[in-house]
């Protein structure tokens, strides 16, 4: 069994400060968004896809640098205020099995993410949309991931805290568990993502273990 773990959201609490960081820049340049409209529509894609879905919704170019912008407010932030998912580091420590980081996110800002929460050591492979032509809720980088893991879809377990990320997952014939313990999700999350196909969901990452071992 190959467990592949989304990075925001899952391993590390950064969801919640980069829809708002997200939301003050878009806002700034004419594109007023609120951190909850960021989370409804974008929590779970790549950036490249989210600026491809404003311009089309927005008849706009955006800024070219409008990366740049969001990565050093968001790694300033990330600098002061990053903290990993409560008991993460426990609950993969306590799964005897390979395991990877397969995010939407690019790979400095996974980097960064792993440093501050102390979780680097804990993934030696770690795989970014960057790397794929399409990001979730695309198959792509799961197969990705799985391939140069030398892992069968069908051996691999993906948690992960989006809709995006739940059907990339299934699309992938990969068995998915859904998360809801960031401090983004909301009441209504664990509901999302059974909709987007997860039958399985927790709340709480001291419920991974058992879940994980029901696949084994």
């Amino acid at each position: 069994m190959l467990l592949i773990f989304d990075c925001d959201g899952v391993l590390v609490d950064s969801e919640a400060l980069a829809c708002e960081i997200d939301a003050q820049i878009l806002t700034r340049i004419g594109l007023p968004y609120s951190a909850q409209d960021i989370a409804r529509k974008f929590v779970g894609v790549s950036f490249k896809d989210m600026v491809a879905r404003l311009e089309a919704e927005h008849g706009c170019t955006l800024p070219a640098d409008l990366g740049v912008q969001m990565d050093s407010a968001l790694f300033a932030k990330f600098e002061t205020d990053l903290k990993p998912i409560e008991g993460v580091q426990e609950a993969i420590l306590s799964l005897p099995y390979p395991r990877c980081v397969a995010s939407s996110s690019t790979p400095d800002r996974i980097a960064l993410s792993l440093r501050i929460t102390g979780l680097s050591d804990l993934f030696d492979h770690v795989f970014s949309a960057t790397q794929v032509a399409r990001g979730k809720p695309a198959p792509d980088l799961f197969l990705h991931a799985a391939k140069s893991m030398s892992a069968s879809p069908r051996d691999c377990v993906v948690i992960e805290d989006s809709a995006a990320g739940i059907q990339g997952a299934l699309s992938a014939g990969m068995q998915v568990i859904g998360f809801t313990g960031g401090a983004h999700c909301g009441p209504e999350h664990a509901e999302k993502l059974r909709r987007a196909g997860a039958s399985i969901v927790i709340e709480r990452m001291t419920d991974l273990t058992k879940t994980v071992q029901a696949f084994a």
